[in-house]
């Protein structure tokens, strides 16, 4: 199936959307997951290789539906960062493919037996790892998402309905269309990868309301996203939320490492959820520290802005108001505080945190220990940024996004997060 024959234009916004209902669409994942549910590694990891092969074979399509789609974004005056991430090129889509080249190469966690034990009775019970089933992951401009969440879905055993951007849309249903014909050529259900294309968000809401037809909802985005999600859907949601990051200078830091650090933690990459958006630095190093590390940022283009305190120390920087401490700028934006101590800096991060990236700096063991033991996050880092906070840089491959929450998974989710786990009870005969 061709997932542009799904597909009509709306008069009203010159966009694409939809024939079939979203429920349609879930029950249609359903059936597939079936297929996926007992689908072997091999035969996974050979249409994740035909995805990819897809991809580069179709690159001249998806240019061209990302050029309309950048063409359209620009006339609309969306920001500046978020054309960026929209914008596509040769290069990253020869990563996107390699992105699924490398899904493939990944142990598969289905079916893996993750405890057993042998009951008194001769029961053998075995807590094995499967799929939720249908996943629908709900995200913001970037095209490469469409591909990646994609392939951890379909390596995990899990089909999945797409929903990204509306400035995206075409963009993205160009790479499922890529993605759906290799599943033909692989053999494989097409339902299993199917895109939402919903220029008026009423397919979202639709989406939301369908438990017992969908078994997951991932929101990957800004916090208005995340937000809306989070409270309106009755389907379970794993909250990938918002990075209000912080990076604590402690008295007893390295100075020179800190500097290195709370400049990369801010500046590698500013426009992403584990860049550190307010840096807290305790008032025994404060006079020393903050005249180069301001310069040093603004050196890199970054607006500083801090409290009372900072500012008597560096009078150029600009007056922090209370909105500072509680936003997620993902620009060139630092807020600076400086603090009386580990403890209020760590009463700082959980009045303001989000639960996300969490950094200290410093050479005392003990005051390391008890920030570790403190902070209420999903990652906590003592001497190195908070940038590290990713599914690659941890190892897992690839991720589906970063959660904060508790329940079911925390922090980067990569493709053991996307199984859940079933409990396979065998006997011979017993009864009781």
């Amino acid at each position: 199936m061709d997932q542009q024959r799904e597909v009509q234009m709306d008069r009203r916004t010159d966009r694409p959307t939809n024939r079939r209902s979203v429920k349609d669409m879930a029950i249609r994942a359903r059936r597939a997951s079936r297929y996926l549910a007992g689908a072997g590694a091999d035969a996974k990891n050979r249409a994740l290789e035909l995805m990819a092969k897809s991809l580069l074979e179709r690159a001249g399509d998806i240019l061209e539906a990302n050029r309309r789609d950048l063409e359209k974004a620009v006339a609309s005056g969306l920001p500046a960062p978020m054309q960026k991430r929209l914008a596509m090129t040769p290069a990253k889509l020869e990563s996107m493919a390699g992105g699924l080249l490398k899904v493939a190469a990944l142990p598969d966690p289905v079916g893996r037996v993750l405890e057993a034990r042998t009951r008194p009775n001769g029961l053998t019970i075995q807590k094995m790892s499967v799929p939720f089933g249908v996943i629908g992951i709900i995200y913001e401009s970037r095209p490469e998402v469409t591909a990646d969440a994609a392939a951890l879905c379909f390596k995990s055993g899990n089909a999945v309905i797409l929903r990204g951007g509306t400035e995206s849309s075409l963009s993205n249903l160009a790479v499922a269309t890529a993605l759906g014909a290799a599943l033909e050529e692989a053999g494989a259900p097409v339902d299993c990868v199917q895109y939402l294309v919903d220029p008026d968000r009423s397919g979202v809401q639709e989406m939301l309301g369908l438990s017992g037809y969908m078994d997951l909802l991932i929101p990957r985005g800004g916090a208005n996203l995340i937000r809306t999600v989070v409270l309106n859907s009755t389907v379970p949601v794993i909250e990938t939320g918002t990075g209000n990051c912080h990076v604590y200078i402690h008295e007893k830091a390295d100075l020179a490492m800190a500097q290195s650090i709370a400049v990369n933690a801010k500046c590698s990459n500013p426009a992403v959820c584990n860049a550190a958006e307010t840096l807290l630095v305790d008032r025994a190093v404060a006079r020393e520290f903050l005249p180069g590390l301001v310069s040093a940022l603004e050196e890199r283009g970054v607006h500083v802005r801090g409290c009372e305190e900072s500012r008597s120390i560096v009078p150029r920087i600009v007056e922090a108001t209370e909105d500072d401490w509680e936003t997620e700028y993902l620009d060139l934006v630092l807020a600076i505080r400086v603090v009386s101590g580990l403890d209020v800096a760590i009463d700082h991060i959980a009045r303001y945190g989000t639960m996300h990236s969490e950094a200290i700096i410093t050479r005392d063991e003990a005051a390391a220990r008890s920030f570790k033991e403190a902070v209420d996050a999903a990652c906590v880092y003592v001497n190195a940024s908070t940038r590290f906070t990713d599914g690659f840089e941890f190892g897992f491959g690839a991720e589906i996004g970063i959660s904060t929450q508790k329940l079911h998974a925390r922090g980067p989710m990569g493709l053991s997060e996307l199984n859940t786990y079933k409990y396979v009870i065998s006997g011979t005969g017993q009864v009781r």
